[in-house]
């Protein structure tokens, strides 16, 4: 008899991960069947009734989830019943903390004999682990992708298995060794709209710093989809730097991180790929002053950049809100692009941080883990 898993994913990253997931619990020859709601890619797996709702989830800052709040209800009374009518023999929650830590808490409150498996582990050991001994009485078990995670969570009590980072697997198979242009420079704004709003602008003021004593540069910026490369093209229109210099890649952040000479990278997952990519970097980040000030109320650790943390210093330098200023970003992006040094300094640290993301295969370890958790066998 089948065994379902109800998944909950709520960004893109969260459904690209889910869908390698579900693609290797497949490869595992189980009998599953797959309910729940995340992205597109999902959806194409697992069918059905599965619903995609990333366009409307996948919302960031403070102001904009206070505005949507009752949306988010709407949807979370939504799963709560949904799981219920559909009585999984698990559920899979993959990153999404806002919506899924509750999502959680609310289930075990319900019932113990659910099984709630949490994948790509929410970094509340930056912004509260005071919540780790209570996620340890609502989750079977945890799925982290760093491996301190697994040492923090299996003190708390929370049954913790480091499986490695799912992006490995897609990165190893487009590592190619490519000659790098010492001329052009990525710009890496993020993929969501409002990143892109507020973090653009900045580096195409810290571009045109840049030419004032590097004129021959030319500007590669990733755009992550078609609809975000539009709103790039808006952004563009209305800088003064010379269209010539820039040009927009939609899709090909790692062929941009491959060739780039250096490039400056809004926060996030893009960071972690930089450092794989050895690409050197500065680091860009800003939201509005009231999510910002929100975050610095709780937020408990000393670098934003995933590579920093990691390394437990700044080896990628940090522009974080008021810092974000294009003439001192310009000027560290000079030492970058100069001093073969530095560059060289940068690039055997990122080696040591991408080392310590596992081997290839966070998905299949995860699938395994998942199965096993179910008492399923292959």
């Amino acid at each position: 008899m089948a065994k379902t898993i109800y998944f909950v994913a709520g960004e893109a990253s969260g459904d690209e991960h889910g869908a390698a997931l579900m693609r290797s619990l497949r490869a595992l020859h189980v009998d599953l069947d797959f309910q729940g709601r995340g992205g597109p890619k999902m959806k194409a797996i697992a069918g059905g009734s599965f619903a995609d709702w990333i366009d409307q989830a996948a919302i960031v800052g403070l102001w904009e989830v206070i505005k949507h709040l009752g949306y988010f209800r709407k949807q979370f009374r939504e799963t709560l019943s949904q799981i219920e009518e559909s009585k999984p023999d698990a559920v899979v929650l993959i990153d999404y903390p806002g919506f899924n830590l509750r999502l959680a808490r609310a289930l075990r409150r319900r019932t113990r004999d659910l099984k709630i498996i949490y994948y790509i582990s929410p970094q509340v050991w930056a912004w509260n682990r005071r919540r780790i001994p209570r996620m340890a009485e609502w989750l079977d078990l945890m799925l982290c992708i760093f491996p301190f995670e697994a040492e923090l969570y299996n003190k708390s009590g929370l049954r913790t298995l480091f499986v490695g980072h799912p992006m490995i697997e897609n990165l190893r198979s487009q590592k190619i060794d490519m000659v790098r242009d010492p001329n052009l420079v990525g710009l890496f704004p993020g993929s969501r709209l409002r990143e892109v709003r507020k973090i653009l602008p900045i580096m195409l003021e810290a571009a045109r710093e840049l030419l004032k004593t590097h004129p021959n540069i030319v500007f590669a910026i990733a755009a992550a989809s078609e609809s975000l490369s539009a709103e790039i093209a808006g952004i563009l229109s209305c800088s003064p730097l010379p269209r010539g210099k820039l040009h927009v890649v939609i899709g090909g952040t790692w062929s941009v991180m491959r060739e780039a000479f250096a490039g400056i990278v809004a926060s996030g997952t893009a960071t972690l790929e930089a450092a794989f990519f050895r690409m050197p970097f500065v680091l860009v980040y800003k939201v509005s002053w009231a999510t910002y000030f929100a975050a610095r109320l709780v937020v408990k650790v000393k670098y934003l950049g995933m590579p920093n943390v990691l390394a437990e210093k700044e080896i990628v330098p940090e522009f974080i809100q008021g810092r974000a200023n294009p003439a001192a970003i310009a000027e560290t992006m000079r030492r970058l692009l100069n001093d073969e040094a530095a560059r060289q300094g940068m690039i055997s640290q990122f080696d040591a941080i991408v080392a310590k993301l596992g081997e290839s295969g966070a998905s299949e370890r995860a699938a395994e883990a998942i199965v096993q958790e179910l008492g399923s066998t292959s």
